[in-house]
């Protein structure tokens, strides 16, 4: 066995350690004497926090966990505290994932010595299976991270099986959603390289004949096929979604022409593809104004045709006028979310005929919403990026809604 990494900064863990109940700031700061300090700042810049420090949601790492869990031939293994790795699996399992998590356990002793760093090594080794794996994903918790346990130390493939390491302390990434970002953007980031360094292995059903539209952001398996409905009268098709379900995908996707951010909190996966020298798209095709801007800038972003766009909007824009008209929605409403997509309904409840008063995200105000920011705020809609529960509470008690849409804890 070799002598075991030092620890950068072994005053980290003091009697039990700075674990969850030593404040975001103690551990901010442990993690930036033990060497974190440039993946804190990326997280600072590609996730800003405010108004507030952090919404009330989930552990943020269980984004990154669930990225993992959903694709194919991929193990995901988790480094931190045996609660916390209690807490994110069983919610794993209760979403409905069907393989185990990975664990590597520790305690002060392994922690302060570097022990736990070859012991996920060790870990790392044993599973690193090209037979039944493509890629292993080891997840640096809160405790680990503020303890600067050295991920980017491990080999980046092992028998060919691809070696992803990643941080996601509850005090760097502030919501679950925007750590599916630090999962996908890394993977995509990897697989970038690979493209690079010559020929990749191809989708699983072929490269599609037409120009692909990437698609960032978790979806509903329909999605897609309707998505692909509204391309086709323009010669393009829907590419992969990501985060994807397998490994071979995120090449398919780098392949695409365009790609879509539907939900607009992935900074880290628009970096990537901007990296590869594919144009961005912000928004979604919602309802009827949404769908006419959203085919516009994707037809005009692919380089395609202006009578091909109108012959696609024409095509589609009369029958979701007449279907909105169908089924008005009468009454007050207010919600609020945490995935993103919240203004994405909102625009269609406004479209609907809803009276709606607010919209609170919990995710950041960024480039990919601002056109949905700005159609609402033109609409008289109060918008609030990083809106805490406090905040969606007072919004129901200004507005008196009929229907409150909101999240757990504001039901």
């Amino acid at each position: 066995m070799d002598t075991p990494a030092p620890v950068p900064n072994p005053d980290a863990l003091q009697g039990d350690g700075h674990g969850c109940h030593a404040g975001a700031q103690a551990m901010r700061e442990a993690a930036a004497g033990a060497g974190k300090a440039p993946t804190l700042e990326r997280y600072a810049a590609d996730y800003p926090k405010g108004p507030h420090d952090q919404p009330q949601s989930m552990c943020p790492a269980f984004g990154s966990l669930r990225v993992g869990l959903r694709m194919r031939r991929t193990q995901t293994i988790l480094s931190g505290s045996a609660c916390c790795v209690y807490g994110l699996t069983f919610t794993s399992h209760f979403y409905g994932a069907r393989r185990s998590v990975g664990y590597v356990p520790f305690n002060s002793e392994t922690l302060v010595t570097g022990k736990l760093f070859e012991d996920i090594r060790e870990a790392v080794h044993q599973q690193a299976d090209p037979a039944q794996f493509d890629a292993i994903v080891i997840i640096n918790l809160c405790v680990p991270t503020a303890s600067g346990v050295p991920l980017q130390l491990l080999p980046r493939e092992i028998n060919g099986v691809r070696i992803i390491g990643i941080d996601v302390p509850g005090f760097g990434v502030p919501t679950h959603a925007e750590a599916k970002d630090v999962l996908a953007g890394a993977m995509l980031k990897y697989a970038r390289a690979e493209v690079a360094a010559g020929p990749v292995q191809a989708p699983r059903q072929g490269r599609s004949e037409r120009p692909t539209v990437a698609l960032i952001g978790e979806m509903f398996p329909a999605d897609p096929v309707g998505i692909g409905m509204l391309l086709e009268p323009m010669g393009l098709a829907a590419g992969p979604t990501v985060p994807t379900r397998e490994w071979r995908e995120l090449y398919a996707a780098l392949d695409g022409t365009v790609a879509a951010a539907l939900h607009p909190f992935y900074t880290a996966t628009v970096r990537e593809f901007a990296a590869a020298g594919r144009p961005v798209v912000g928004s979604a095709p919602v309802g009827h104004d949404g769908t006419e801007a959203w085919l516009q800038a994707i037809g005009t972003a692919a380089g395609v045709a202006q009578a091909r766009i109108d012959e696609a909007k024409n095509r589609f824009l009369p029958a979701i006028r007449g279907a909105l008209a169908a089924t008005p929605i009468r009454g007050r409403i207010t919600m609020s979310g945490y995935e993103g997509s919240e203004l994405l309904v909102a625009r269609l409840l406004v479209e609907s005929g809803a009276d709606l008063r607010y919209v609170g995200s919990a995710c950041p105000r960024t480039p990919w919403s601002d056109a949905d920011r700005q159609w609402l705020e033109a609409r008289g809609v109060h918008v609030a990026f990083r809106a805490s529960l406090e905040q969606d509470l007072a919004a129901m008690r200004e507005f008196k809604p009929d229907l409150a849409i909101g999240t757990t804890p504001v039901v």
